[in-house]
């Protein structure tokens, strides 16, 4: 029996979900004050010009500190799904019984609704 190793990162869904919508609001976030800071640009004046310039360099950071925190959460996503790559390959039987546990649970669960 061959493993055909993931390309993806399987990730559950709720932790995916709430860091993925948590960086796209941030890059809307920082979208919209780029396009705020552009949208300044035809107005002289050496505060407003100030003002511009530390909102650039600090939406740099920003843009720096995000490519970070992505790079890091899909460093440990990756992690993650070898490990569980791994369990299931070193012991299925034990990952069948677990994914049947689970899904019996699940089914009590829903049932009792």
């Amino acid at each position: 029996m061959t493993a055909k190793k993931l390309d993806h990162p399987v990730v559950h869904d709720e932790h995916k979900t709430g860091a993925e919508q948590l960086i796209g609001e941030f890059k809307s976030l920082m979208a919209d004050a780029e396009a705020l800071i552009k949208a300044t640009e035809d107005h002289p004046g050496a505060a407003i010009s100030s003002i511009r310039n530390k909102a650039l360099e600090t939406l740099a950071g920003a843009k720096e500190s995000l490519s970070d925190v992505e790079g890091k959460l899909l460093d440990k996503a990756k992690s993650a799904a070898d490990s569980a790559d791994d369990f299931v390959h070193r012991s299925p039987w034990e990952a069948v019984g677990v994914a049947a546990g689970l899904g019996l649970l699940i089914g009590l669960f829903i049932g009792r609704r």
